[in-house]
């Protein structure tokens, strides 16, 4: 059995783009040898380093654990920026340092309607939160997006539940979407709302989870140093006016624990 949060360094399986490049950056699948990583619960993450960053950057880049199996560890990742855009050139075996699974991830009540709700590369722990629940039929998918829809592994849920997206090709369009969020986490009052995706699409879905008393786990993406809190980097504000480190402590967190505001 694996160790939670040991490193290991493990080779480059593949790194293969999924659709095509939009203006905020390609997504690409990225396959890893599994070493012996400890099983992992759907929305903890794995912190990845390549041996190709050398002494800069410096820091490893967290990323939600898409897939997890006996052979392989699978990332979905965004081009964001240096770090992700060295990651996504990477040739089959090279060199990476992984740690993990961290965190604490999802709630699983399988005999509850159980709705994820999904905003870009939120889309990635859900994959493997789908692919291992033992009633899929009690789950639902909603699905916003700006890129099209072939740029996501927004098929591999599709086939294993009720999956709705929506293309956010404007700012217009985000009126109707909240409208359908709204609706959404209303249906569910009798239910789980489980959400990853951006800071403003967490603030809305943790305001209509309030709004309806409908109980909620949003997932952040706040930025990491380390993984294992010893840096204190990723700390978000809770509804005591303390601070809780999201890498430890989350990055699932329950909507009544979170001060959660548009500001991190």
């Amino acid at each position: 059995m694996g160790i939670a949060g040991a490193c290991r360094d493990v080779a480059v399986l593949s790194v293969s783009p999924v659709g095509e490049a939009g203006p905020a950056g390609g997504c690409y699948i990225l396959e890893l040898e599994n070493p012996g990583l400890a099983p992992a619960v759907a929305g903890q993450f794995v912190m990845v380093r390549p041996k190709a960053f050398g002494t800069d950057p410096v820091w490893p880049r967290p990323f939600s654990i898409c897939r997890l199996t006996a052979e392989r560890l699978t990332l979905f990742v965004q081009v964001c920026g240096r770090g992700t855009d060295i990651l996504c050139r990477l040739p089959a075996g090279a060199e990476v340092t992984v740690w993990g699974p961290l965190g604490q991830g999802f709630a699983l009540e399988p005999d509850l309607p159980t709705v994820m709700l999904a905003g870009g590369v939120g889309i990635a722990p859900f994959v493997e939160y789908a692919a291992t629940h033992p009633k899929p039929e009690n789950l639902s998918l909603v699905f916003g997006h700006r890129q099209p829809l072939a740029c996501y592994p927004f098929d591999d849920l599709a086939g294993l539940v009720a999956a709705r997206s929506f293309q956010e090709k404007t700012p217009a369009d985000r009126p109707a979407f909240v409208e359908l969020l709204d609706a959404t986490v209303a249906a569910h009052a009798d239910g789980l709302v489980l959400a990853c995706g951006p800071r403003p699409f967490l603030v809305t879905v943790a305001r209509l989870c309030r709004k309806y008393s409908v109980r909620g786990q949003v997932s952040l993406e706040n930025r990491m140093a380390c993984g294992v809190g010893g840096c204190l980097g990723c700390v978000e504000k809770n509804v005591l006016g303390s601070y809780v480190q999201t890498c430890t402590e989350g990055p699932v967190f329950w909507v009544e624990e979170l001060a959660l505001s548009e500001e991190a």
